[in-house]
């Protein structure tokens, strides 16, 4: 899987330098990345807001008379 920002490349560089992550792993996702000019950070995709359905009304009863 390729990097999708800078912050990430130097993420799993330090976490290479920690020696969390294999180096194989790191030059695959360079590799996989390519020469790409990769933005500073990416944003999270806005969700979209639920349609929200009518509630059912709720029965009337007729009221008894005294």
């Amino acid at each position: 899987m390729p990097f999708k920002s800078q912050a990430q490349r130097r993420k799993f560089a330090q976490l290479l330098v920690e020696g969390k992550i294999s180096n194989e792993t790191y030059e695959e996702w360079n590799r996989e990345t390519g020469g790409q000019k990769l933005p500073e950070r990416v944003k999270r995709k806005a969700t979209r807001a639920k349609k929200s359905r009518p509630r059912a009304k709720p029965k009337v009863t007729a009221l008894k008379r005294r």
